[in-house]
């Protein structure tokens, strides 16, 4: 595995790196699951180990489009729509979708982290706090994962890690 370019996501420290040559270009705080690290589907934890961007969704959207099952809703989320919604878990602004690359770790069968479809995505910015929150995706800021999403390419190699 080439490991001179890629995201590098630390849970512990709830940070994403952008490495390129080996070297920290960019850092964005983030937020994973609540419910810690894991590959099982439906476990709503956040899967560790060697992934790779495998789609880019919203290219040219606004900032705070919502997006349900990868689909433009219609909506650009504010706070008086959080209110309105209060539980819905918002995926707002882009998508990154993560294929894993390690048969029976994070690929394939139970374990298979794009058939549990975990994301990078933008999310309502109070929610990135340093506290894992998410229900198994990597939550953004809005512009921070804007700027990710122009750095990248599908393919783009991402590890995910304590």
């Amino acid at each position: 595995m080439n490991t001179d370019t890629f995201l590098d996501i630390s849970i512990r420290a709830q940070r994403l790196s952008v490495i390129v040559q080996g070297q920290i270009v960019k850092v964005y705080g983030v937020s994973t699951a609540k419910k810690g690290t894991g590959e099982q589907k439906g476990s709503e934890c956040t899967p560790t180990g060697w992934h790779c961007i495998r789609a880019k969704i919203g290219a040219g959207q606004p900032i705070n489009t919502v997006f349900v099952g990868r689909r433009v809703t219609g909506e650009i989320y504010h706070a008086d729509l959080g209110k309105q919604y209060p539980k819905r878990d918002w995926i707002l602004t882009r998508i990154l979708w993560l294929g894993g690359l390690e048969p029976g770790k994070n690929r394939y069968g139970h374990v298979d982290t794009a058939w549990r479809y975990i994301y990078i995505h933008g999310c309502p910015d109070e929610l990135i706090s340093g506290v894992p929150e998410s229900h198994g995706c990597i939550r953004m800021k809005n512009q921070d994962v804007l700027d990710l999403f122009a750095r990248v390419t599908a393919g783009f190699k991402v590890f995910i890690h304590q």
